[in-house]
């Protein structure tokens, strides 16, 4: 299953529906400086998230967002457009990684595959999914890289 349409148009997925290897493409989100600074001075107020003049002699080079931020435009692609799941996006835990910094201007996407079903042993009707998801540039670059397991449920029984 490949999955890539707006908002609202996909159908909700149960447990039952989704099988090692489906994938799943979220719309698009367009960056800002404005953004960058707003969330960086609110949840991670260091210079290279809120001044582009300071952030040019750091590690950066130049303004970067947040990966708080990033990983935060991640949830929001994959609940608004990501991955349709009946229940919600329950998460369990995860691996995040950074490969390299969002940027002002740049248009992030999420493309997403489910990498394991484990069904639970002590609960019926429920299965740890772990996913991988990363989200990605206008260019195709890899911006963060995250591993989520997610508990998923079956569909109910009046369903």
């Amino acid at each position: 299953m490949t999955a890539s349409t707006e908002a609202g148009a996909k159908r909700k997925l149960y447990l039952e529906d989704l099988a090692v290897g489906d994938r799943f493409q979220s719309g698009e989100h367009v960056l800002d400086v404005a953004q960058i600074k707003a969330f960086a001075q609110q949840f991670d107020p260091q210079p290279f998230h809120t001044d582009e003049e300071a952030a040019k002699a750091t590690f950066f080079g130049g303004l970067a967002a947040s990966g708080w931020h990033t990983a935060a435009l991640t949830m929001k692609l994959l609940v608004d457009s990501g991955i349709p799941l009946a229940d919600g996006i329950i998460g369990s835990g995860g691996e995040l990684q950074w490969p390299r910094p969002t940027r002002p201007g740049d248009v992030l996407h999420v493309v997403s595959e489910v990498v394991e079903i484990t069904p639970s042993r002590s609960k019926p009707g429920r299965a740890m999914v772990t996913m991988r998801c990363q989200t990605l540039n206008q260019r195709g670059e890899v911006l963060q890289s995250f591993t989520p397991k997610l508990v998923v449920h079956s569909r109910p029984a009046s369903a």
